[in-house]
């Protein structure tokens, strides 16, 4: 298989450190506000990656962590902490607010289908591995206490490096547009970013440390987690676009600081979600929420989506690619899904033609081929989404009578369709609940139209209709067959 590398600019093969074993970190949320739909994406890209070793054959360890400390309101070094903010807003523990916004990150990627990582780990959890992170740097020379504060030598470690390595940037050009900030004349260079902040007597978050009371700086913690459950070195180090710089930058500079050699051999980064073109975020108070895409509860939108109608809007797009949000465009994603769901549901129906032979003509052999070909490039989700429609229209052809397939060919589309829709792109099939409880909603939903059926056969038409009508204006499709009913919502 295939992945860009940001480092390079370019597609590269993906050859693992070790045999047969695949190391995943990827940066997590940090847990102050309910996650909104620029979560999803990450999230679900990096859930594809997963997905895709696990299926070549990889034991991958896929580290994705929690920022619940060190990362600041205005910038990387300045302002106050997101989560102790947070927490003196609402008169909790910052832990209260962690742990409240920790849950409801799962309970959304649960809903997304999205996998549990191997390993989450919280940067409070890590605090000793980021102070002997620190101190690495110290030794090396690459670092300085000012004032309590540990920050890091830009100039010098550019001297013997290259700071601006994944970015592309230039050192001198950021020394000359680097504004100073209110505060921070303790540091040597405007570019200079905090490896230990010391905190002061307002803070509610903080360690002891040989420098001082204080807490680690928000890129110390991906650094430090990341050397301890993946090792020095490691195979791939994702997010999103917009933690090349500072974030991903300062990581990389801090590795290669503190151990003399960068950790990561891929670096891996999808783009962002937009609305009208503005990226989606919380700083920027255009975000809605996953909670709000599945309730509809929010004026921008114009109907409630459901979690996979959201998984699949992201999968159309390639995750290198910008996704501009829109009512209508999540409206296409879910008729898109229930097509393609549909005829996977007609596909598990078909019986196998009499004689053994295919009269509809589709490439059966090929599809698999063709759509391993395109998730191994490079993740190309949308094409392995155009091949798999590229076989309904003959599906949906047979199932409707017009046509039949060998058996042969109908296992083979059903494995394709199997690993493909629910193994890879993780589309769950199911009709989705807001409780999740599946087949007590199959169910009432069987046995109503199974009273409707017999009310029909006694020409009692005036219940009959009553149920249809009844459900389908609760958003149900009922076609009656030669074999009783069939529905969908």
């Amino acid at each position: 298989m295939t992945i860009y590398n940001t480092l390079s600019g370019k597609k590269e093969t993906f050859v693992p450190l070790h045999d047969n074993h695949a190391g995943i970190y990827v940066c997590g949320p940090t847990v102050y506000g309910d996650p909104h739909l620029g979560h999803a994406r990450p999230a679900i890209t990096f859930d594809i990656l997963f997905r895709l070793l696990r299926h070549l054959g990889y034991k991958v360890r896929y580290v994705r962590n929690i920022t619940d400390v060190g990362h600041l309101e205005h910038d990387a070094d300045a302002g106050e902490d997101k989560i102790a903010r947070k927490a003196r807003l609402e008169q909790l523990e910052p832990m209260e607010i962690v742990q409240h916004y920790t849950l409801r990150y799962h309970k959304a990627m649960d809903a997304l289908n999205v996998l549990p990582p191997s390993i989450e780990p919280h940067a409070s959890g890590h605090i000793i591995d980021q102070i002997a992170l620190v101190q690495q740097i110290l030794d090396n020379g690459y670092a300085y206490v000012s004032e309590g504060s540990v920050y890091f030598d830009v100039e010098k470690y550019n001297h013997d490096h290259h700071y601006g390595v994944l970015s592309h940037r230039n050192i001198e050009d950021m020394l000359n547009t680097t504004r100073e900030l209110e505060g921070q004349d303790e540091k040597r260079n405007p570019i200079d970013f905090a490896l230990w902040k010391k905190a002061q007597p307002e803070h509610i978050m903080r360690w002891p440390s040989p420098w001082s009371d204080g807490f680690p700086g928000w890129h110390c913690e991906c650094t430090a987690m990341g050397r301890k459950y993946l090792g020095e070195h490691f195979d791939i180090h994702g997010g999103g676009m917009d933690l090349v710089f500072p974030h991903h930058e300062c990581e990389i500079a801090q590795a290669v600081a503190s151990q003399g050699s960068d950790m990561v051999h891929y670096w891996m980064h999808n783009n962002m979600i937009t609305i009208n073109g503005q990226k989606m975020g919380k700083s920027l108070g255009n975000f809605i929420t996953l909670d709000e895409f599945f309730t509809g509860n929010n004026k921008s939108l114009t109907q409630a989506f459901t979690p996979m109608t959201i998984r699949f809007f992201i999968l159309q797009a390639h995750y290198r690619s910008t996704v501009d949000f829109s009512n209508e465009a999540l409206a296409a994603a879910g008729k898109g899904l229930e097509r393609l769901l549909e005829a996977y549901s007609h596909l598990n129906k078909i019986q196998p033609s009499v004689d053994g032979a295919s009269t509809v003509n589709v490439n059966v052999g090929g599809l698999r081929e063709r759509c391993e070909e395109a998730i191994c490039d490079d993740l190309n989700t949308p094409t392995v989404i155009s091949h798999l429609f590229d076989v309904c229209k003959a599906i949906n052809t047979v199932y409707d009578g017009n046509g039949t397939f060998s058996g042969d060919d109908i296992k083979e589309l059903r494995e394709v369709f199997h690993v493909f829709v629910e193994e890879i792109l993780g589309l769950q099939t199911a009709v989705e609940t807001a409780d999740g409880n599946v087949e007590a909603y199959r169910k009432a939903i069987d046995l109503l139209l199974n009273i409707r059926l017999q009310a029909k056969q006694n020409k009692d038409w005036a219940t009959s209709d009553m149920i249809r009508n009844e459900l389908t204006s609760y958003g149900f499709t009922i076609k009656d067959t030669k074999d009783g009913f069939e529905w969908k919502n």
